[in-house]
C-alpha cells in the first residue's frame, strides 16, 4: 500500500513539474506578439540611431558597440543581414536564427537569454545582460518553485489519507481471511472507499452468519446422530443369540461413528485451521500409531510445530488406509527430513492405485471403482490427510511403489 501512495504522490508531483516546465518554455521561447513586437521595434529604432550607418567603416561600428556595452553593462554583437558578425563586445553571443526577419529571443547560450533586435537597415543587434537571469525571469522561476513545493507538501497528506484508509481495509480483509469473523472495516467518509468498506462489512456479516449456522448444524447433527448410535450400541449388547449379526452391526456402527468424527474434524479444520503452537516429534508420534496398527516405523527424529491431535489423525488415517489395501503384507512408515521440515511416507504392497485415480482419491467422498463392494470407507480419510497436511504448510500425494504397491508421501512445514 505504501507503493500505491508513492505512485499517486509522484504522479501528482510529476504532472506539476511537467506543467511548470512547459509554461517556462512557452514563456521564454515563444515569439513576441502584439505589444511586445511594438516594444521591440521601438528599441530597434532607438539602437539604430546610436549606431553608425551601414556604410560607415567597421572600426567606427566597433567603437560604438564597445561604448554601449560599457554603459549598459551588456554583452553586445552586431550581425549583418546575412549573419556575418560585424562587431562585438563582451562574451561571445549566438548568431540570430536564420530565416527570421523580426526581433526574437535567441536560443540560450552560456548565461542568460539573448535578444536579437532587427534594425531598420536589416542588421541584427544582439544583446545579453551581464547578470543572468534577469530579475523578472528569477521571479518567475522562484514562483514556479514555490508553487511546486506547495502542491507537493499539500498533496502528500491527501494521498496518505486515501491510501491509509485502503490499508486499514486491507488489514480487515486479511483478518477475516485468517478466521476472525468479528473483523469489520471502519466507515470513513462518503466516497468510493467508504462504499467499499460498507460492502466488505456486509459480506463479512453474511459470512459470519453462514459459518455460525454451519457450526450449529454440525453440533446438532453430531448430537442427533450419536444419540441413536448409543442406543443401538446398548441394544447390541443385549443381543445374545445372533453373534454374527451382532458383530456385523457393531462394525457398521463403528464405521458410522468414525465417519461422523471425520466429518466434524474436516468441518472444524475448515472453520478454524490448525493450531501451530506445539512442538511435535513426528517419528515418536508415527511409532506410537504404527505399534497400534502393527506397521513398521523408522527414520529420523524430527520436530515440527503443529497440532499434535491433527497430526496423529493424519498418521492414523494413512496407516489404516494402507492396512486395508495391503493384502496382508507389511505396512512401512518412514520419517525423513525435507527442505521445509519433515517428510512422512507410508508404503504398502497392495494392488496399487491407477495413475488416473492418484489425485482424485484425495477428494472428499470419492471412492475408487470397486471400493464400495469391498467396504473400504466413505472417501473422507485421505481428504482429511491432505487437508491437515496443507494446514501445516505441506501437502500429500500418492505415488506408485517400485516393485508394486502404493506410497503415500506427506510433507510438513
Amino acid at each position: 500500500m505504501h507503493r500505491l501512495s508513492h505512485q499517486i504522490y509522484l504522479t501528482v508531483v510529476g504532472v506539476l513539474l511537467l506543467f511548470a516546465v512547459l509554461i517556462s518554455a512557452a514563456w521564454t521561447l515563444s515569439p513576441a506578439r502584439g505589444e511586445e513586437r511594438d516594444l521591440a521595434e521601438g528599441y530597434a529604432a532607438t539602437v539604430a540611431e546610436l549606431l553608425p550607418p551601414v556604410d560607415r567603416p567597421t572600426p567606427a561600428l566597433q567603437e560604438a558597440v564597445a561604448r554601449l556595452a560599457a554603459r549598459l553593462r551588456l554583452d553586445i554583437a552586431v550581425f549583418g543581414a546575412d549573419g556575418t558578425r560585424l562587431a562585438s563586445a563582451g562574451r561571445p553571443l549566438p548568431t540570430p536564427d536564420r530565416g527570421r526577419t523580426e526581433s526574437h529571443w535567441v536560443r540560450p547560450h552560456g548565461h542568460g537569454l539573448a535578444v536579437a533586435l532587427r534594425l531598420p537597415d536589416g542588421r541584427f543587434f544582439v544583446a545579453r545582460s551581464l547578470h543572468a537571469p534577469t530579475r523578472g525571469h528569477r521571479f518567475f522561476l522562484t514562483f514556479l518553485a514555490l508553487l511546486a513545493a506547495a502542491v507537493a507538501l499539500g498533496a502528500w497528506p491527501l494521498v496518505r489519507r486515501l491510501t491509509g484508509r485502503l490499508e486499514r481495509l486491507r488489514q480487515r480483509v486479511e483478518a477475516l481471511g485468517a478466521g476472525n469473523l468479528e473483523a469489520r472495516a471502519p466507515i470513513e467518509g462518503r466516497d468510493e472507499v467508504a462504499a467499499l468498506a460498507r460492502s466488505f462489512n456486509s459480506a463479512a456479516e453474511r459470512i459470519a452468519a453462514l459459518v455460525v449456522a454451519q457450526q450449529r448444524m454440525l453440533a446438532f447433527a453430531s448430537h442427533e446422530l450419536r444419540s441413536p448410535l448409543a442406543r443401538l450400541s446398548v441394544a447390541l449388547e443385549m443381543m445374545a443369540g445372533e453373534p454374527a449379526l451382532k458383530a456385523r452391526a457393531a462394525r457398521d456402527l463403528a464405521e458410522l461413528d468414525g465417519l461422523i468424527g471425520e466429518l466434524l474434524e474436516a468441518s472444524r479444520l475448515d472453520a478454524q485451521g490448525a493450531t501451530r503452537g506445539d512442538d511435535v516429534d513426528v517419528l515418536a508420534l508415527v511409532a506410537e500409531e504404527a505399534a497400534r496398527t502393527g506397521a513398521d516405523a523408522d527414520g529420523a527424529p524430527i520436530v515440527v510445530r503443529g497440532d499434535a491431535r491433527l497430526l496423529r489423525r493424519l498418521t492414523r488415517n494413512l496407516l489404516e488406509n494402507a492396512r486395508r489395501h495391503a493384502a496382508g503384507s507389511p505396512v512401512e512408515a518412514r520419517v525423513e527430513p525435507s527442505a521445509s521440515g519433515a517428510r512422512l511416507s507410508v508404503a504398502d504392497r497392495g494392488p496399487g492405485v491407477a495413475e488416473s485415480e492418484r489425485e482424485r482419491i484425495f477428494e472428499p467422498f470419492y471412492r475408487p471403482p470397486g471400493s464400495a463392494e469391498s467396504g473400504t470407507g466413505y472417501g473422507l480419510g485421505l481428504a482429511l490427510v491432505r487437508q491437515i497436511a496443507r494446514a501445516h504448510g505441506g501437502d500429500a500425494r500418492c505415488l506408485a511403489r517400485e516393485g508394486g504397491g502404493t506410497v503415500f508421501e506427506v510433507t510438513l512445514g
